[in-house]
């Protein structure tokens, strides 16, 4: 009897821990853990790179904003831009997904996340190790990962062979516009009053060292800024701020992954 008794614990066990594991990998912004490439190459179509030409700036995606305990300043000026470093790419895992911008993200499309320029940019990415070079539009924002300067689409690293590598040395030149005025592909961004944003509240309540370590672990679970923020009396974890696309997406996955009473305030 008291054999079965713990073949029974055992297996209780088992199906608890299992389920503590599925919900970790599942309570994520992506459906994905790990990025993955996808199933199929690309096509010439689809290899064909972008005409830069002027686009004004984005509405959301260009204000300054803190990450990691960085906060990240977006540049006014552009006209002689050129950096190098160690640049990577993103596919499977964020196709589909909203980029810092408000776009959906497509892996298949010659595209960019920079951390501090503005959206949109057109810029030429060379491969320092074999000289290849490609056009891409950046529209998000990112990589925030070691020295990485640039994350590329898949597609964009596929032209530039450095799939294989997963990262390679590149520099990054920020291109005109070919109506051949001398002004860039951007402007200055949009002043921030004209850009509505939300905090989403997750918690609140009186004790300060379980609130910072819960924004600890939901900015790195959701990859958002998460802060502590003083409210009547009380403290408050918020996630944000973000445009209303990335606040709503957002908002519905909390509700998913376990809080219901979240819910959205307005950037004063």
């Amino acid at each position: 009897m008291m054999i079965v008794i713990r073949l029974l614990t055992i297996a209780v066990l088992i199906v608890l821990l299992s389920a503590c594991s599925s919900s970790s990998s599942t309570n994520s912004r992506y459906s994905q853990k790990y990025d993955s490439i996808p199933s199929r190459l690309p096509t010439a179509d689809e290899l064909v790179e972008p005409e830069p030409s002027f686009e004004p700036p984005s509405r959301q995606g260009n204000r300054t904003y803190s990450l990691f305990g960085n906060t990240w300043h977006i540049l006014d000026d552009v006209s002689d831009f050129s950096q190098e470093g160690v640049a990577s790419w993103y596919g499977e895992k964020f196709h589909g997904h909203l980029t810092s911008n408000g776009e959906t993200y497509d892996m298949y499309a010659m595209s960019a996340a920079h951390k501090t320029l503005p959206l949109p940019t057109y810029v030429r990415v060379t491969n320092l190790d074999n000289e290849k070079s490609v056009v891409v539009r950046v529209n998000d924002r990112g990589p925030f990962h070691g020295n990485r300067i640039i994350d590329l689409s898949y597609v964009a690293a596929y032209k530039l062979d450095m799939l294989k590598s997963g990262t390679a040395r590149v520099k990054i030149e920020a291109l005109q516009p070919s109506s051949g005025n001398e002004v860039l592909a951007v402007t200055p961004p949009l002043e921030a009053e004209s850009i509505e944003q939300f905090y989403i509240q997750v918690h609140a309540g009186s004790d300060t060292e379980r609130l910072r370590a819960e924004a600890s672990r939901l900015q790195n679970l959701y990859q958002v800024p998460a802060t502590t923020q003083p409210n009547n009396g009380l403290y408050r974890v918020v996630l944000g701020p973000l445009a209303e696309p990335q606040t709503n997406q957002l908002l519905e996955q909390l509700r998913k992954a376990g809080y219901p009473d979240a819910f959205r305030v307005a950037v004063p």
